[in-house]
């Protein structure tokens, strides 16, 4: 397998550049958007001041937001989308305090998410979600928003019932509100690198790089999150597939 030194700069590059980017904040977009996946809201938990749109947009199946009447701010207005298969839905959080929401289909395996606006408070800080897992509401605000698949101090059902899909045992890669690099991202980032420095040292071909396809996760995660436009997002998938092809060879 060829494999030169130009190639594994490269991909380094645009995997240094493609996380860097992550460290954006949520408040930078003009609206918001929550990805609808196969049983997960994406962010799961996410901070916005009022008065702000957030847009629900479908990433993959049928799927709704429906916020659980009793877990909102007493005077708020309740949001329901329906079930969707295409587009999104969009809905304007004027009231403070949290606001927790679930897939009408998909309640039962845990497809949960939490906003807060402005501060948390309202009957969701009272007592527990009874679907899956959600982060607590003070962590939400601190980070801005947190990613599928973390889990920072979850505040699901006291009973010890089911987690929601994705949700592990420890925190995960998210969103940074202040702009710093998240400290469990980056090890895991320095991890990959020293991967695939050991990789080409060593110049093995049974070994698989993870590094294109961690970098090729991240940049599709900045484009559904609107953050890079489309022709930058097809730009920098074309490097990465150029980069995998040849590592191949």
């Amino acid at each position: 397998m060829n494999y030169s030194r130009r190639q594994f700069l490269g991909a380094l590059g645009t995997s240094t550049a493609v996380m860097a980017g992550l460290t954006q904040s949520v408040s930078a977009q003009e609206t918001p958007v929550v990805r609808m996946g196969n049983n997960y809201f994406d962010p799961v938990g996410l901070h916005v001041e009022p008065g702000t749109t957030v847009r629900f947009e479908i990433a993959a199946g049928a799927h709704s937001a429906t916020a659980y009447e009793n877990r909102i701010p007493a005077n708020a207005t309740a949001f329901d989308s329906g079930v969707i298969s295409s587009g999104g839905f969009e809905h304007t959080f004027e009231e403070p305090g949290t606001y927790d929401y679930y897939c009408i289909p998909h309640k039962s395996v845990g497809m949960v998410g939490r906003i807060v606006v402005g501060s948390p408070g309202g009957p969701a800080e009272e007592r527990p979600i009874p679907d899956g897992n959600v982060p607590e509401s003070d962590t939400i605000v601190e980070q801005g928003a947190i990613a599928y698949g973390s889990n920072t101090g979850g505040a699901g059902n006291s009973g010890g019932g089911r987690r929601g899909p994705g949700m592990g045992s420890g925190p995960g890669m998210m969103n940074d509100r202040n702009g710093g690099l998240p400290f469990v991202g980056g090890i895991l980032g320095m991890l990959g690198l020293a991967g695939g420095l050991l990789y080409w040292v060593l110049g093995r071909g049974d070994v698989p790089s993870r590094s294109d396809n961690s970098a090729l996760e991240i940049l599709e995660r900045r484009y559904d999150r609107g953050e890079i436009d489309e022709a930058e997002f097809q730009r920098r998938r074309e490097q990465l597939e150029t980069i995998g092809e040849n590592e191949s060879q």
